[in-house]
């Protein structure tokens, strides 16, 4: 006589697999995907032409509204929904924090790129170039943070969590790194070399352990971009970027914008309640 009343060991086994292979997917193999079309589009619109050295108006308008805006700022916004409903990730994790902390650690991150700049400027005496050039990353330097960091890496610490905020930090840190430093290989197709390599996983590094301390993503915005002038100082024409600074501000304004709005929309409809402890 057959026992109905109890669940077979069979189905106790699959269910945890189950689980783990849709948390597999949500954390990391989405995550990565979005990565591969935003670094695809990237290549397609930045570096098969050469972009950056040479900022066309409309194939620079083009790219900021496909590539950052569209993939690198809307399509993670719409994934992390599943993310927030399930608590697996929360305002503070992703950096989207009040007016007053954002514009605190924002002012600070202002100071330190002007101490930067004074001591180090990759342009030497000219400022208003590197204000040129920070002005040409903006979108890149969101779309970033954005794909690296906010989507990328805080869903993997979503996976690994289980050891520990340690662990979680440490692996995020390593795997968002690479994933900037490969946006090298896209951006400069065929003129990468290794110390380029090494340079861009370093300043990931540093945007990573910045932003996973700071979380807060306006701040580290900023530090993104400021970080890709210097790498790209030396690719660009800072006598071409001046003639066609109204495009490039267009873009920026457009960037920042949608930037503020998504803040603006999260902020209305998702909040991280902090519960004290007994």
């Amino acid at each position: 006589m057959n026992d109905d009343t109890g669940d077979s060991p069979g189905d106790n086994e699959q269910l945890p697999d189950s689980l783990f292979r849709q948390e597999l997917t949500r954390y990391l193999v989405i995550p990565l995907l979005v990565f591969l079309l935003w670094s695809l589009e990237t290549f397609l619109f930045v570096g098969n032409v050469h972009l950056f050295q040479q900022p066309e108006p409309v194939g620079f308008l083009l790219y900021s509204l496909v590539c950052c805006v569209l993939v690198g700022l809307v399509l993670p916004v719409f994934l992390m929904r599943r993310a927030f409903v399930s608590g697996a990730v929360n305002m503070f994790q992703i950096g989207f924090r009040s007016l007053r902390r954002t514009a605190l650690a924002c002012a600070l991150t202002f100071l330190i790129l002007c101490a930067a700049v004074s001591l180090q400027n990759p342009f030497g005496t000219d400022r208003s170039a590197f204000a040129a050039a920070f002005i040409l990353l903006i979108p890149a330097g969101v779309s970033s943070v954005m794909v690296c960091w906010v989507l990328a890496g805080t869903h993997i610490q979503a996976l690994v969590r289980s050891g520990g905020a340690p662990v979680s930090i440490s692996v995020g840190v390593v795997v968002t790194a690479i994933l900037f430093g490969l946006t090298s290989l896209v951006q400069f197709p065929g003129t990468v070399s290794p110390d380029t390599l090494f340079w861009y996983i370093a300043t990931g590094l540093l945007a990573a352990v910045f932003f996973f301390a700071v979380r807060d993503i306006w701040a580290a915005c900023m530090a993104v971009t400021g970080g890709l002038v210097y790498l790209v100082a030396g690719w660009l024409d800072v006598a071409f970027l001046r003639q066609v600074m109204p495009t490039l501000c267009v873009s920026a304004m457009i960037t920042v914008g949608v930037l503020a709005g998504i803040h603006w929309y999260l902020s209305r409809h998702y909040v991280t309640v902090p519960v004290p402890s007994a």
